[in-house]
């Protein structure tokens, strides 16, 4: 059970007699009196508040008691949200999945992207369709550039035994832009509204919608992933080559 934390004594709960008084601004006024102390905190319509109880005598400061409670909830609050561990969701897909299937489970994707979610992309494969890597490759590129305004592939495709994944993350960055652009054609949607007809308007919002990705859009992926794998195989080659070379070279130091 967790250990509940006593809120400290305010005012006319304090029970010493004396108190040693800190201004609001964190200088040492000295020892006082409590009524004199009570009385200086309610002449700057501040609170008196024990910060310190077993001292002799007691640390009191003044201060807005309301304000600094809030204040530091909301830094308590902060600091959970930043120790929160990091969830990644899954989601599977078969490759020969039909597409009102791909349509559901891809904008559950999209929703556990916009909640600040990784999210791993499974796709599955049974008997020989294992040897057809290549239509788990085809529904991974549309996913990626479906979701590319947002989000970023943390891991690229990979075959592993019978299943092919890949790790989307959120975009920050990528996703600000895109609700920016939003907006801004929800602005020129709406401001056609108001000068067309009831008609236009209809159609202008129809257009406004986001397209799904055209093929060109997921050649454009792909070849953006076969180049960043291309030079992360360069970079491996060169490194083994210097590798070997500086063997060579203190084999032949040693002969």
């Amino acid at each position: 059970m967790a250990e509940q934390v006593r809120e400290p004594r305010i005012n006319d709960r304090i029970r010493a007699r004396e108190v040693r008084v800190i201004s609001p601004e964190g200088s040492q006024l000295g020892i006082k009196a409590l009524p004199d102390a009570l009385t200086l905190a309610r002449n700057l319509e501040l609170d008196l508040v024990e910060v310190a109880p077993e001292a002799r005598p007691p640390v009191c400061r003044i201060m807005d008691y309301g304000k600094w409670k809030y204040e530091d909830a909301q830094r308590a609050k902060e600091s959970r949200r930043k120790s929160t561990k990091v969830v990644v969701k899954e989601m599977k897909y078969r490759p020969k999945i039909g597409g009102g299937d791909f349509e559901t489970k891809t904008k559950k994707v999209e929703k556990f992207l916009h909640d600040g979610h990784k999210v791993k992309i499974t796709i599955m494969f049974r008997g020989r369709e294992v040897t057809h890597p290549e239509l788990g490759r085809d529904i991974l590129d549309k996913i990626a550039a479906r979701t590319e305004a947002y989000a970023k592939v943390e891991a690229m495709p990979r075959l592993e035994s019978r299943n092919m994944t890949m790790v989307l993350g959120p975009d920050t960055k990528k996703a600000k832009n895109q609700r920016a652009d939003e907006k801004a054609a929800a602005a020129r949607a709406a401001a056609g509204a108001s000068a067309g007809s009831p008609g236009e308007a209809g159609a202008s919002g129809a257009s406004s919608r986001p397209a799904p990705p055209t093929p060109e859009e997921v050649e454009a992926v792909r070849a953006q992933r076969a180049a960043a794998a291309a030079a992360e195989t360069a970079a491996a080659e060169e490194t083994a080559a210097a590798e070997e070379q500086v063997a060579v070279e203190s084999e032949s130091d040693n002969g």
